[in-house]
C-alpha cells in the first residue's frame, strides 16, 4: 500500500553501495525510515530529495519492516544551511537532538512545526547559537527532565530574581539560594531567558538578540543540566563546538 507524508530528513544513512536509508520527521505520521533504492547514484531521481535538511512530500510503500520510497518532491531544500558550513554544523545538531529524542511512528505536530521553524530560521541566517538553546530547553521537556523556570524549586515563591540550581533542577529565590551552595551565578536576564525560550510557541520564535555574556551563561547552564540530568552523548555536537571555536579565532583574529 502507498502512503504519503510530509517531512523533513533529518538522518541519512548509507546502505550498501547505491542506496540509502533516510528517517524522515513527518507532519502526519512522526517518526518514519524508509529505503531509497538507488540514491547514492548522481543521477538517481532521489539523489536531490533524500539529502539531510530537505523538506518534501514522500510517497512510499509500507510494509511490515521498513517503507520503499517511491517518488519525492521537494518543498524546501534549506539551500542557506546546507552550502554554509557554520549553518549546516548548528543544522545537524538540530536534527541529530530531535532524532535522539523521538519514537518511530508517534505523531507530534508541534516538534515538527518546531524543526520546521529552526531550520526555517536558520536558513534565513538567524542568530543558530540561541535556535539551539531554544531547542534545547524545549527537549528537555521530551526526556522527562524539563527544569522548573516559572517558580523557586524549593519554596515554590514567583518572585525574582532567581539563580539556577543543579541540585533542584531549576530556578531558586535569593531566600533559598544557601540550599545549594554550588548554585550557578544567574543573571536575571538569563533566567528569564531561559523561561522564554521554555515557553515560546515556535512559530513567534523570530530574531532575538542576546548579549555574549548572556549566550556564555546560556550555554553553561544547559551543557551543565544536560550532562547531569539527560546524558546524550551527541557527534554533531563535538563538530559544532569545533566550528564555534574556530569562528571565535576568526572574530578574535
Amino acid at each position: 500500500m502507498l502512503h504519503k507524508t510530509e517531512g523533513i530528513v533529518i538522518r541519512t544513512t548509507d546502505y550498501g553501495e547505491t542506496n540509502k536509508i533516510i528517517t524522515i520527521l513527518s507532519r502526519e505520521n512522526g517518526k518514519i525510515a524508509v529505503m531509497a533504492r538507488g540514491a547514492k547514484r548522481p543521477k538517481s531521481r532521489f539523489a536531490s530529495s533524500t539529502q539531510l535538511f530537505i523538506y518534501g512530500t514522500f510517497i512510499y510503500q509500507k510494509s511490515q519492516k521498513m517503507g520503499s520510497l517511491s517518488q519525492s518532491d521537494i518543498i524546501d531544500s534549506f539551500k542557506e544551511v546546507r552550502n554554509d558550513l557554520m549553518l549546516t554544523a548548528y543544522g545537524a545538531y538540530i536534527v541529530e537532538l530531535i532524532d535522539k529524542f523521538t519514537d518511530d511512528n508517534e505523531k507530534n505536530p508541534y516538534l515538527f512545526e518546531l524543526l520546521y521553524q529552526l531550520l526555517h530560521h536558520l536558513n534565513e541566517r538567524a542568530d543558530g547559537e540561541i535556535l539551539i538553546r531554544i531547542l534545547e530547553i524545549k527537549m528537555l521537556a521530551f526526556s522527562g527532565s524539563s527544569p522548573t523556570l516559572h517558580e523557586c524549586a524549593h519554596c515554590g515563591r514567583t518572585d525574582l530574581p532567581f539563580v539556577f540550581s543543579l541540585r533542584f533542577g531549576g530556578a531558586l529565590c535569593k531566600a533559598c539560594s544557601h540550599e545549594d551552595r554550588y548554585h550557578l551565578p544567574t543573571s536575571p536576564s538569563v533566567m528569564k531567558l531561559l523561561k522564554l525560550f521554555q515557553q515560546i510557541n515556535p512559530s513567534r520564535i523570530g530574531k532575538i538578540s542576546v548579549k555574549t555574556d548572556n549566550k556564555k551563561q546560556l550555554k553553561e547552564i544547559l551543557e551543565l543540566y544536560y550532562k547531569e540530568y539527560v546524558g546524550v552523548h551527541l557527534k554533531s555536537k563535538r563538530f559544532l563546538d569545533q566550528m564555534e571555536k574556530f569562528s571565535q579565532q576568526d572574530v578574535d583574529s
